[in-house]
């Protein structure tokens, strides 16, 4: 259903979701506004509704949901179409979303019909003229919907490969451990589940989720990932195996034993947090409806400080690049957003 607050900039719940607590009248989380002294440098412009970024070596790879291309970006900011995954069949919110790279293989997870889905393809070539070999399916069957489709997928400290999944409109799958959706998953490089998974014989790592979107680690392990809520709170939670995170019965803090509470909750309008990265002791997290980068401190993470608040539109993504500046990618191509000159486009900044 389109129109409410909480999902990836603008859609809500779909299915039956149970009445949540009345929430507090006012965001809890202490924000700064901040203008940054340096403007980002364009690395490249010209992109059709972008999702995620990865680097094979120096060269960005940048998925596009509804043309289902994996772009290159040359070092000139030139794009160049290297593939276009085969079998992606969404609407709304599906397509091909999240991509990562890792030992000679690109993994990508994608909308396929009824099903979303996890491939990884083999990578030969550098720059503009890397090739994806014959795609292999890790693992099927997780929901797809015309939105809570999840979709990042990130390598741990562990070589263990997680991807974050969406109820898929129905908010009950959640809770229910034998589904994949409303979870982060877990799996070894080649699709198999982990002996060490938090559930014996489940891909399933963490439950109770609506839709996340971001996931990152600090130098200690800790994982974090990004939640959106559905008309009130959107949150930054620390992930734990087995961990229960409430939804559909709690969307933000709930202060109760059986549910893992976030670090921070923001009002929907302010947040819609999609991609997240952790650099120099901080947390980033690129907003799409409240089209701002926001900076947490592991350090102190009850805190936050924001920048670019409406200068660059919806942010989908921020990655760390191998030169150790933040790449953010713009998402105001995908029917959403109001698309500036050069957009959809990828913004370079130093950590901030």
């Amino acid at each position: 259903m389109f129109g409410m607050a909480g999902c990836g900039g603008g859609s809500g719940g779909g299915g039956a979701t149970p009445a949540l607590p009345a929430p507090p009248a006012t965001p809890t989380t202490p924000t700064t506004p901040t203008t940054p002294s340096t403007t980002p440098t364009v690395v490249a412009t010209g992109l059709r509704a972008p999702w995620a970024i990865a680097f094979n070596g120096v060269t960005p790879l940048v998925s596009e949901r509804d043309s289902a291309r994996i772009m290159a970006v040359a070092a000139d900011g030139s794009l160049s179409a290297i593939a276009t995954i085969a079998g992606v069949n969404g609407s709304g919110e599906g397509g091909l979303l999240g991509i990562a790279v890792r030992d000679a293989y690109l993994y990508a997870y994608f909308s396929a019909g009824a099903e979303n889905r996890i491939e990884r393809y083999p990578l030969t070539g550098q720059g503009i003229n890397t090739r994806l070999g014959t795609a292999q399916l890790l693992l099927g069957g997780i929901p797809s919907g015309s939105n809570h489709n999840g979709g990042r997928l990130a390598f741990g400290p562990d070589g263990m490969l997680y991807a974050s999944t969406g109820d898929a409109g129905t908010s009950s799958r959640a809770q229910d451990l034998r589904s994949l959706g409303g979870k982060i998953l877990r799996m070894t490089p080649d699709g198999r589940v982990p002996a060490d998974n938090p559930f014996s014989g489940s891909y399933v790592y963490s439950y109770g989720h609506r839709n996340v979107q971001g996931l990152a680690w600090a130098a200690d392990g800790g994982m974090y990932a990004s939640e959106f809520g559905q008309n009130t709170w959107d949150e930054l939670n620390q992930i734990k195996a087995g961990g229960n995170y409430g939804w559909p019965t709690v969307e933000g803090k709930a202060n109760n034993a059986s549910y893992i509470d976030p670090l921070q909750q923001w009002a929907t309008a302010d947040a819609s947090p999609s991609g997240i990265a952790i650099s120099g002791g901080n947390i980033y997290i690129a907003n799409l409806r409240g089209e701002r980068l926001r900076k947490v401190p592991l350090s102190a993470t009850a805190t936050s400080t924001e920048f670019y608040v409406k200068q660059y539109g919806r942010l989908r993504a921020v990655v760390v690049a191998p030169d150790g500046r933040l790449n953010i990618l713009t998402n105001n191509t995908d029917g959403r957003g109001t698309p500036q000159p050069g957009d959809d486009r990828i913004l370079s900044v130093p950590a901030l």
